[in-house]
């Protein structure tokens, strides 16, 4: 990611790893103390008799992409803001389905949703998507 801006990297560096860690948190609620103190009934209709499979599934899958993306990033890789876009898209797609399975909302599905879609405008950006100057005439 040496071309991105500096402020562009450390920004998905921040992100992704404040992800993961909230990631790593969310799977030991989930997992360890029976979603510590998310209602049940949360579950009611859903797949999940309990809240292991979704802490597990929080942990390796989205805290997984988050663990990548920032080992790409650590290892220098030009592949790195791909896999930070795609990290982001995990994370928002993980809240899309929470909410669409459970049907409730909280305030903090809003903060990982808004934070998977500033890691992913962040790669984009670190990607070279954002035209110079920014309201040129296309040449054709």
């Amino acid at each position: 990611m040496d071309k991105a801006p500096r402020g562009i990297r450390v920004g998905l560096i921040v992100l992704g790893w404040f992800q993961l860690a909230s990631c790593l948190i969310g799977a030991v609620m989930g997992v360890f103390l029976d979603g510590a103190g998310v209602p049940h009934e949360w579950l009611e209709g859903t797949p999940f008799g309990s809240f292991v499979v979704p802490g597990l599934i929080l942990g390796i899958v989205v805290g997984g992409a988050q663990a990548l993306a920032l080992a790409a990033t650590s290892a220098r890789l030009r592949v790195a803001r791909g896999v930070h876009a795609a990290a982001g898209l995990v994370m928002m797609t993980w809240i899309f389905v929470e909410i669409a399975v459970l049907l409730v909302w909280s305030p903090l599905q809003g903060l990982y949703f808004a934070t998977g879609l500033a890691q992913v405008t962040l790669a984009v950006l670190a990607l070279g998507a954002w035209p110079r100057p920014f309201l040129a005439r296309d040449p054709s």
